[in-house]
């Protein structure tokens, strides 16, 4: 039987307690493990470079790291809303949007363990929740050449990898901030390393009325079951409601649900463009812009 010797020692006011030999972990241990729980405790990155931080939009996937931080006045940026390519020495894309303004450009390596893929699913997750209106979506090698979005559109050449494995989207936020745009695009490099870039431009100047693809509104109201179009007129007509009715016609078997104070009105227009009654059915939320839901 082990004989564990305990000694008798004065505590608080005459009261005496019991303290069992044991050994003492080293001071230098001691003290590493502690700094790391302080330091997981303060939320902070210390891998993260210097002066750098997150977009408020956009919430940090777990466990990536802060590589690469820009913050500039008056930057001008020519996003895609298509293919990107070069014919002849010059840079082409099908479809882009210009703004001038202030540039917030943040990005991240991501762990080791996750994929590209997963950490874009979780960006365009969190942001169209946040009621931001997708104005391009590509993957693969719809995008275009991966060389000219890391450089010519991003300028950063970290980006630069295989055309198959990269994903991009261009979305406009919502209102009070409906004149930024926030890119985000992922790439695996062939080095297996893979990276998120975000970047936010708040424009000097109003944006107007900018359309997305029906081909990207049909992909995101597939991916993610519903869509928030924040910027459609209050009154059905015009783009909004041709862009509407080909989305629609992309895929004649999607019903949907719309949802807004306007809702009833962007019914009736729908159907007297063609789209059968039977594919629309009309939701009770009351808040602005137009809601749609995917009824599968």
């Amino acid at each position: 039987m082990l004989d564990i010797q305990t000694a008798a020692r004065p505590c608080c006011k005459g009261t005496y307690q019991a303290a069992a030999q044991r050994p003492r972990m080293p001071r230098r241990l001691h003290a590493l493990l502690l700094g790391g729980l302080l330091t997981a405790g303060s939320g902070s990155f210390a891998a993260d470079l210097p002066d750098s931080h997150d977009l408020d939009i956009l919430p940090r996937f777990p466990r990536s790291e802060i590589v690469d931080f820009n913050q500039a006045a008056s930057q001008e940026r020519t996003y895609p809303q298509g293919s990107i390519s070069r014919i002849s020495g010059r840079l082409r894309m099908e479809g882009e949007v210009r703004a001038v303004g202030n540039l917030t450009a943040v990005t991240y390596r991501l762990p080791d363990e996750d994929s590209s893929q997963s950490a874009f699913a979780a960006a365009r997750k969190d942001l169209l929740k946040a009621d931001a209106t997708p104005l391009f979506w590509c993957e693969s090698r719809d995008c275009g050449s991966s060389n000219l979005l890391a450089n010519s559109v991003f300028g950063n050449s970290k980006l630069f990898g295989p055309d198959d494995q990269q994903a991009y989207l261009l979305v406009r936020l919502a209102a009070p901030h409906e004149n930024s745009l926030l890119a985000v695009y992922t790439i695996t490099r062939g080095n297996r390393r893979a990276y998120l870039h975000a970047e936010q431009l708040d424009s000097s100047a109003a944006l107007g009325e900018l359309l997305p693809s029906p081909s990207t509104l049909m992909r995101l109201l597939k991916a993610n079951g519903e869509l928030t179009l924040s910027h459609v007129p209050e009154q059905p007509g015009g783009a909004w409601l041709d862009l509407l009715v080909r989305t629609l016609r992309l895929d004649t078997g999607v019903r949907v649900e719309l949802a807004g104070k306007h809702a009833g009105d962007w019914r009736t227009a729908l159907t007297a463009q063609g789209v059968l009654d039977a594919r629309l059915e009309q939701g009770k939320d009351d808040s602005d812009g137009l809601h749609l839901t995917w009824l599968r």
